[in-house]
């Protein structure tokens, strides 16, 4: 038979307090909250990595989608007024945009890119190593696919 001390402690008015010792359980408590700490920081640190390689991601395709839309097709404009894409002229400068881009280390797999005379259409895909997260997903990086649509001014007159 076990029995449990209670610790008695009088007060300078004359009160009495009675209560069982704690035994460590504001240290248990304190580690259970470090480790849940650590989880969540853990959890922002690689959300805040994907959600920086997104940003990376759609700034690389919108400057394709952009560069793209300047592949104008001049002979249709002098002709007709009408501003179309040529969209050989806009693949490839769409294509030059994505080569000449610093942050390509972001990139997996090969980009997209659909040009048409309205319009040029850029999708590039990208994935993030995660570190805590892995316990949701083991072994799979999370994919990030990002598009892009730019189309060529049109109605600016001089």
């Amino acid at each position: 038979m076990r029995h449990h001390s209670i610790a008695v402690r009088r007060h300078k008015h004359g009160r009495v307090s009675h209560h069982e010792p704690q035994r460590g359980s504001m240290t248990f408590f304190g580690v259970g909250m470090v480790m849940v700490l650590l989880f969540v920081g853990g959890i922002s640190t690689d959300l805040w990595r994907a959600f920086g390689e997104r940003r990376a991601l759609a700034e690389m395709a919108d400057a394709a989608a952009s560069a793209g839309s300047n592949g104008v097709d001049m002979e249709t404009y002098r002709q007709t007024g009408v501003v179309l894409l040529d969209p050989a002229l806009a693949e490839q400068l769409a294509w030059d945009s994505l080569v000449n881009q610093a942050d390509r280390e972001s990139l997996s797999g090969t980009p997209i890119v659909v040009a048409t005379a309205d319009g040029v259409t850029v999708e590039v895909h990208g994935q993030v190593e995660l570190v805590l997260l892995q316990i949701f997903a083991p072994g799979e990086p999370l994919e990030i696919t990002v598009a892009a649509q730019s189309a060529p001014a049109r109605g600016l007159g001089p």
